[in-house]
């Protein structure tokens, strides 16, 4: 979409049809964390273990992401959502099928084949129907998206799914079924003329020109930082999302409380995604994730507290670090001097290839530390160091492009 466009009525339905697949990327990525004590008894599967399988599909991501991104860019996005719904459901349904632990590894790896498609191609799409200030507000929009398909799998799994049919591979057969409809649903509204005419449009880049604006963008300084920055994030998001659940029963929770609590972040997040990006202007965006990171600081805190008050804050916390710090940082990324609106597919792909190393590292680590101290403070006090590491970065970053405010392009 280029500055002088209008804005077009359909852009709302292209809106829609991106958060519902991302709400469906939400649902797959939780499906597993309200139940992990109940698969692991059945296959018995440690905690140690269990950390490593829940961070396989990162393992793939971090293969597939830059590919994928560059192969959006040639062949437009339209049916790269629909292949990641085909690929999610399928491996919601392999999970539900495994029988062993090695099953369920390669199962839940199989998603990241499918995650690089929303992931890079929704803020490709946004990049071409919205513009300005509503562009924020847009990614702000879809990102409610996995922040809600969150609470549907925390909150539904135990209380209702498992009862419903009778064990925690019938409820994987439910979300499955559920993913593979809105892929559907999906596929009819990117048949709209507009949308192919602007999807075919922002496609065609060759080899060539795809390794050159590789070169170009990875060489930019606000680029290199974004990407450390992201593997703080993801750790931090995954870690903690994975295993929330566990965390808080621990804690003395039965299965379905700790369900409903661990959906506290995320109601949380839906009204931070809502409101924190659209305030992320260029000008505020520095101090914005500066909050961020200190909040999900905090945050890590007051999560070793006994439930109550405390406990409530931090994961509130939680909710408002976790709902808007990838999408500022990528906000940042895409809109870096330097970084072509029509080379957002390739951003994304290097901002989730290099994110989704702190995808592995942060379920893997909190099931080893776990594990080996049996129980979840030093895990914490872990996430807490981390996030301590990202406001050192953010400051280095702030610092920089004050050197730069008077100096373009940036190299």
């Amino acid at each position: 979409m280029t500055e002088t466009d209008a804005p077009h009525p359909y852009r709302w339905a292209i809106l829609f049809g991106v958060w519902l697949m991302y709400f469906s990327f939400g649902l797959c990525i939780a499906s597993m964390a309200p139940l992990v004590a109940e698969i692991s008894v059945d296959l018995g599967i440690g905690n140690a273990t269990m950390g490593g399988i829940l961070g396989a599909w990162q393992l793939t991501y971090i293969a597939a992401a830059l590919p994928l991104g560059a192969l959006l860019d040639k062949t437009g996005v339209a049916v790269g959502l629909l292949l990641s719904s085909a690929v999610m459901a399928l491996s919601l349904a392999m999970r539900a099928m495994a029988g062993s632990e090695v099953l369920l590894f390669a199962a839940v790896a199989l998603f990241g084949m499918g995650g690089p498609l929303v992931s890079i191609g929704a803020p490709k799409l946004i990049a071409l129907w919205f513009k300005g200030a509503s562009r924020g507000m847009a990614m702000g929009v879809y990102m409610t998206g996995p922040a809600l398909g969150g609470i549907v799998s925390f909150s539904t799994a135990n209380a209702f799914l498992v009862p419903m049919t009778g064990s925690w591979r019938g409820a994987l057969w439910v979300l499955s079924a559920f993913v593979l409809a809105a892929g559907g649903l999906w596929w009819l509204i990117s048949r709209h003329a507009e949308a192919r005419r602007r999807d075919a449009s922002a496609s065609g880049m060759s080899k060539a020109a795809s390794l050159e604006a590789f070169r170009s963008i990875v060489r930019i300084r606000t680029v290199q930082v974004v990407l450390l920055m992201s593997i703080g994030i993801f750790m931090f998001n995954h870690g903690l999302n994975n295993w929330l659940p566990e965390i808080l029963r621990a804690k003395g929770l039965t299965a379905v409380e700790a369900g409903f609590w661990a959906s506290i972040p995320t109601l949380v997040g839906v009204a931070g995604a809502l409101t924190i990006p659209r305030f992320a202007t260029p000008e505020r965006r520095i101090a914005i994730m500066f909050g961020l990171f200190g909040a999900a600081a905090v945050a890590t805190i007051l999560m070793r507290l006994d439930p109550g008050a405390g406990l409530v804050t931090g994961l509130m916390l939680q909710g408002i670090a976790r709902s808007s710090m990838m999408t500022v940082a990528i906000l940042l990324l895409m809109e870096a001097p330097g970084v072509p609106p029509e080379r957002a597919g390739m951003a994304g792909g290097m901002f989730f290839t290099v994110a989704e190393i702190g995808g592995v590292l942060g379920p893997l680590s909190v099931g080893v530390v776990s594990g080996v101290t049996g129980g979840f403070g030093a895990p914490l006090w872990m996430m807490t160091v981390v996030m301590i590491t990202l406001l050192g970065l953010l400051t280095w970053l702030w610092q920089h492009q004050k050197g730069l405010a008077n100096t373009a392009p940036e190299r």
